[in-house]
């Protein structure tokens, strides 16, 4: 299996390696070389093998570059990263889900290799690999397996409930992700598990923890701040550090996919943080997201309208910038608001507060305003 995957990615050319952040910028000409050294079954060319010798800490030289180099071709748009839901099924019943109703259900495993064909000839390079819980997907050995043949670099979104596993650990110590998050619901089991709403969750969770940083894998944890969990916060804090991973917080939820409040009581209060404005972001243009089913749509928020990759293929991303543009225009309440630019959400997760009957100043500055 290949060790390097070289690819096109806007007006550049890089060398990646598979498991590592890294990326190195060639010019185009020495990916034409490195393309034709492939093809015809020459050695590693000394610049790259002095390269990578650098950056990995990898001995590459005297070794052919056909086995050892993937090369991509470039995509037919500006595609180049992807959300993918692998199912929207959980082990977990967390009181703040944005999820709602969480039923396992999707593409069997010739769709999902179907899907991530498509995903690879539009040109995406990096690949979030999520759910629901994506490490109770049966399918999911083969699927990450496959996507890394297929030269993408992938990051997994998980609650760590499998990790404690031997076949999952063996999996990503041979194919490491990029990257791997774990969410974090408590520092105690009794916490941990009433958030969760699954008794014996914390102590699985522990485990696989453990487990995955014993075997070095590139993690971050996102500790998920609730009611339930707020007195815990620091004590959150001091395991990630105890572990020396980076760690990231979330207090502000969002109301469920479906435009459902049932998330937001589980908020909590003292550590909601004010959203930065929106500025814009590349959803639907360089970035998609795909269901289940296979369906891409601009990102996980706005879903609709969404195109069917499996029945339309990649000609079918065509029309998805137009439909990012379209979600992005405000509409109902939002048409013609003077605060419009600073507004703090975009306009597909306005919609999702607004339908959720949410009150104002959780999404909104003119709530603000009121409040005071």
């Amino acid at each position: 299996m290949h060790l390097l995957t070289a690819t096109p990615f806007q007006d550049h050319h890089l060398i990646l390696r598979p498991g590592s952040p890294k990326a190195l910028r060639i010019p185009r000409q020495k990916f034409d070389r490195l393309r034709a050294a492939v093809s015809d079954g020459e050695v590693m060319p000394d610049w790259l093998v002095d390269a990578v010798s650098r950056a990995w800490d990898i001995d590459l030289a005297g070794r052919t570059a056909a086995g050892t180099v993937l090369i991509r071709a470039g995509g037919p748009y500006e595609f180049s990263r992807s959300t993918w839901e692998l199912n929207l099924g959980c082990d977990y019943d967390c009181v703040m889900c944005y999820l709602g109703e969480k039923r396992f259900e999707g593409l069997d495993m010739a769709g999902k290799r179907r899907l991530l064909d498509v995903m690879a000839e539009a040109g995406v390079i990096w690949l979030q690999m999520t759910g629901g819980e994506p490490l109770i997907d049966p399918d999911f050995p083969e699927a990450y397996e496959y996507a890394h043949e297929l030269g993408m670099q992938l990051e997994v979104l998980s609650n760590g409930s499998r990790l404690h596993k031997d076949h999952v650990l063996e999996l990503f110590a041979r194919l490491p992700p990029s990257k791997m998050s774990l969410s974090v619901y408590g520092a105690t089991a009794d916490t941990y598990d009433t958030v969760t709403r699954n008794r014996g969750a914390f102590d699985r969770f522990s485990a696989g923890l453990e487990r995955a940083v014993n075997a070095g894998l590139n993690l971050t944890l996102s500790l998920i701040i609730t009611r339930q969990n707020a007195h815990e916060v620091d004590a959150m804090r001091a395991w990630a550090r105890r572990l020396g991973l980076p760690f990231s917080e979330y207090a502000n939820m969002s109301p469920t996919i479906h435009g459902t409040a049932e998330p937001l009581p589980s908020q909590s209060p003292e550590h909601l943080t004010s959203r930065a404005p929106f500025t814009g972001c590349p959803a639907g243009h360089t970035f998609f997201h795909a269901d289940p089913f296979g369906r891409a749509s601009i990102c996980k928020v706005g879903r609709e309208p969404n195109i069917d990759l499996i029945a339309e293929g990649v000609e079918g991303l065509a029309r998805l910038g137009a439909i990012a543009d379209s979600l992005m225009l405000r509409t109902g309440g939002c048409t013609g608001c003077a605060l419009s630019g600073s507004c703090r959400v975009c306009r597909p997760m306005a919609k999702v507060f607004q339908a959720a009957k949410a009150p104002l100043h959780t999404y909104c500055q003119h709530g603000t305003k009121e409040a005071t």
